[in-house]
């Protein structure tokens, strides 16, 4: 999971450049609480830890789903090459949300409150950076 979230991070940043998109200004904070989260359910256990994985990467595919849907809309020709990377990602995240799964994150303590106090979070984030 860990390699294929680094390409994933190298080829936004590559499309970034290209499609001329500036990061969102909120950048260092969610990067320190990614961190947090990640840290913070690791130290609740194994468990908690691929919940965490889980909320997360659903909150993720979510959110490229949706992306998916607004460049079909727009141009899906114009947009052909990024709709294919967006499709593969979102594809290798739902690979690591069935993976936290298989780790028995539906076994940590208080499954259900915790993936959907992530999911809230992580729902936030994303519907803040696209508009800062």
């Amino acid at each position: 999971m860990w390699n294929q979230e680094k390409e994933h991070l190298k080829k936004f940043n590559e499309l970034m450049v290209a499609y001329r998109v500036r990061p969102t200004i909120l950048l260092p904070f969610w990067n320190i609480a990614g961190f947090a989260l990640g840290a913070g359910t690791a130290l609740l256990g194994k468990e908690s830890a691929m919940a965490c994985t889980v909320a997360v990467e659903e909150s993720i595919s979510h959110h490229y789903n949706n992306q998916i849907r607004k460049l079909m809309e727009e141009d899906p020709e114009k947009y052909k090459e990024l709709l294919l990377i967006i499709k593969q990602f979102r594809d290798e995240e739902l690979e690591h949300h069935d993976m936290g799964l298989d780790h028995n994150a539906e076994l940590a303590p208080a499954y259900s409150v915790l993936k959907i106090a992530i999911q809230i979070g992580c729902r936030a984030a994303i519907f803040l950076s696209e508009r800062i």
